[in-house]
């Protein structure tokens, strides 16, 4: 699995769920706890041989016989292990060496930061759910209930546009939550606390990166 993420720092990590922690003036603030075991670089990608800047993260060690010979390669070059998620940081990768293990130690707390996951998957939905759409009338008689109405498609055009909202597969699609705030960052426990609900359920692999549109 394979993601493209913006400009700055980040790391990978996993969802542990939410609990709550008391500011010093006494507040109860929601927060979501993030294990973020080493993500180690396991590519540097340059301008001169890729056409942009960027680090690529290996996360989440793997036994040899559940990786493929070519990715065997190419982990073998950081002589790190191998591992089941990649993801790559649009970066200067001067920053960076080759085998370098990223830590919870790069992010403080008050950093904002954007959380990039797949969210919880809720099967095929209708049109009042997955969009919501008002529905006609409830009342008897009416056969007009829940369902979509025209599509606006006749002799002509002869088709449905691309982007008509219908009924379909709602949610496990990749989400983004912008400007969390980092409310508790913990080395020991490689752990980072984020202010407020991130995509996705438990053990979900999630993304923590630098902001792009800091409010």
């Amino acid at each position: 699995m394979i993601g493209l993420l913006g400009m700055g720092k980040g790391i990978i990590g996993r969802k542990l769920g939410m609990t709550q922690v008391f500011s010093e003036e006494g507040d109860s603030v929601p927060v979501t706890v993030i294990e973020v075991e080493p993500s180690v670089v396991v590519q540097k990608k340059t301008t001169e041989t890729d056409g942009y800047e960027a680090i690529q993260l290996g996360y989440g060690r793997i036994k040899q016989q559940r990786v493929t010979k070519p990715l065997q390669g190419h982990f073998k070059k950081a002589d790190k292990g191998l591992f089941r998620y990649l993801r790559e940081i649009r970066t200067d990768t001067a920053d960076y060496e080759l085998g370098q293990e990223l830590t919870a130690d790069i992010f403080s707390i008050g950093d904002i930061v954007d959380v990039i996951g797949t969210s919880r998957g809720k099967g095929f939905a209708g049109v009042i759910k997955r969009h919501g759409f008002g529905g006609g009338r409830a009342t008897h008689g009416s056969m007009f209930h829940r369902a979509p109405g025209s599509i606006g498609a006749s002799a002509y055009p002869s088709r449905v546009f691309k982007g008509t909202r219908l009924p379909g597969h709602m949610g496990d699609a990749r989400s983004t939550v912008q400007n969390l705030m980092v409310v508790g960052v913990r080395s020991d426990l490689n752990l980072i606390l984020v202010k407020g609900a991130v995509p996705g359920g438990k053990n979900g692999v999630l993304l923590i990166r630098e902001a792009l549109k800091k409010s």
